[in-house]
């Protein structure tokens, strides 16, 4: 056969290769992994194989039912396992059955608790992941996280207390603007304020007899609600030990201990953007905190560098420019990775975000965020090393609120064996929280929250 020949007939075999696309090179994928990962907010279902899944579904009503036909496979062990996969607690799916339904289709069917808003995603390899087929399971009804804290404030022993308003974005805006510009003077010392998570300093009553505030609520007529961020969840580990300790589970564990000490403080409660084993997207993180009309918002994670020595907590702050650092740079960009991996829809991601561009907005919570940051970063110093003495500024999404001011903690290097250690050890991750709780305490009783969002008793 001439040359010409030769490669006039491996142009068609490629032609032809082409042709078949998907069909063909999507016949005989394997299933490596099925997850099911259940939450209120919604239930995920993911299967991840070694080559794209391709899929079409649909909902049943009488009874309710998600059906999902998997194109171009077959019935294996490993989407057989499942079925084994449903928690009784979960709060959408019942049970899962799967069947071969066709020759090269397999069928789930998903038995459901009640009706879904199911969203369909495939994800290409990422980080650990190979190709991924995910199936959200959304209700019909989105929950309303400023409802269920009210719910959550009502049913508890401070349940007179007053709650903020409803989110007015215009009203945001102007009062942002309104607000007084940071001065460079000094500020005269503040008076000592008695804290619960730190001995009280002693001190003289002022005159007049007056003693000072038990805390930095009682100068206020609402309650102060601090919106606590767990650090990735779900299909996104985060960064992961030497020895296996996961970011997503040490960070909510000192989160739910935040939690705690926030909501033992009198005046004051918590808010969590995820309280379980779940994904949530960043603009979904800061969406909450804002439709819950946070005062504060602290994102907690645990470092991880590509060589084990690196060492020490960080606090970061938002930037409108670049990083201070090129190790804020490549955290930022670490950080902001997380939608990728855990999986969400492009299009959209940055809809609740548009607030960010209101320059004198973000100017006024970024000063916001650095005070705070600075009373946080000085007491972990003193439980552990610091990474950096300052904090430090970057691009990180999570930190895009423009009314909210706003920190990411890096507690410790989960990447270093010895502060792996540490942050699994539960009497640090308690010294961590009572160092995070004495920064907020100590940053309120310099900056009286605003009373823009006075609320109806």
């Amino acid at each position: 056969m001439s040359g010409l020949t030769r490669r006039t007939a491996l142009q068609r075999t490629g032609g032809l290769v082409l042709l078949l696309g998907a069909a063909e090179l999507a016949h005989g994928a394997t299933v490596l992994a099925v997850r099911i990962w259940p939450s209120d907010e919604y239930s995920r279902v993911t299967l991840e194989s070694d080559q794209p899944l391709m899929a079409q579904h649909f909902v049943t009503t009488d009874p309710d039912r998600l059906v999902i036909d998997i194109q171009q496979i077959e019935l294996s062990a490993a989407l057989r396992e499942l079925v084994g996969k449903v928690r009784p607690d979960d709060p959408y799916i019942a049970a899962v059955r799967v069947g071969q339904y066709q020759p090269h289709v397999v069928r789930l069917a998903i038995d459901l608790k009640q009706p879904v808003r199911p969203q369909q995603l495939t994800l290409n390899p990422v980080a650990a992941y190979q190709h991924r087929l995910v199936l959200d399971l959304y209700p019909m009804q989105a929950p309303d996280p400023l409802l269920a804290l009210m719910r959550e404030i009502e049913a508890g022993p401070n349940g007179s207390v007053a709650m903020p308003e409803a989110p007015d974005p215009l009203g945001t805006l102007i009062e942002e603007v309104d607000r007084p510009r940071i001065s460079t003077a000094a500020p005269p010392p503040p008076p000592p304020v008695a804290r619960a998570t730190e001995p009280a300093p002693a001190h003289r009553a002022p005159a007049g007899g007056r003693s000072a505030p038990t805390s930095p609520a009682t100068r206020m007529d609402r309650l102060i609600i601090i919106a606590l961020d767990p650090g990735h969840g779900g299909e996104d580990p985060g960064a992961v030990g030497p020895s296996g300790l996961r970011e997503k589970d040490v960070v909510l564990q000192v989160a739910r201990q935040l939690r705690d000490a926030i909501d033992a403080q009198q005046g004051m409660r918590a808010f969590m953007t995820r309280d379980g084993d779940f994904f949530v997207p960043l603009h979904e993180r800061v969406r909450k905190a804002r439709r819950v009309q946070a005062d504060l918002f602290i994102s907690i994670h645990a470092d991880a560098f590509f060589t084990p020595k690196a060492r020490g907590a960080s606090v970061f702050a938002l930037s409108q420019g670049g990083a201070t650092s090129a190790t804020a740079r490549w955290m930022a960009r670490r950080e902001n990775a997380s939608d990728e991996v855990g999986g969400i829809a492009a299009a959209g991601s940055d809809r609740d975000l548009v607030h960010a561009l209101l320059d004198l907005s973000t100017r006024a919570q970024i000063q916001d965020s650095l005070k705070l940051g600075s009373e946080v970063l000085r007491r972990i110093g003193n439980v552990g090393r610091l990474h950096k003495a300052q904090v430090e500024q970057a691009g990180f999404a999570v930190l895009k609120a423009p009314d909210i001011p706003s920190i990411l903690v890096e507690t410790a290097f989960i990447s270093n064996p010895e502060e792996e250690a540490k942050l699994r050890d539960p009497a640090y991750q308690a010294r961590l929280v009572t160092a995070i709780m004495g920064g907020v305490v100590r940053y309120f009783s310099r900056n009286p929250p605003l009373a823009r969002r006075r609320s109806v008793t």
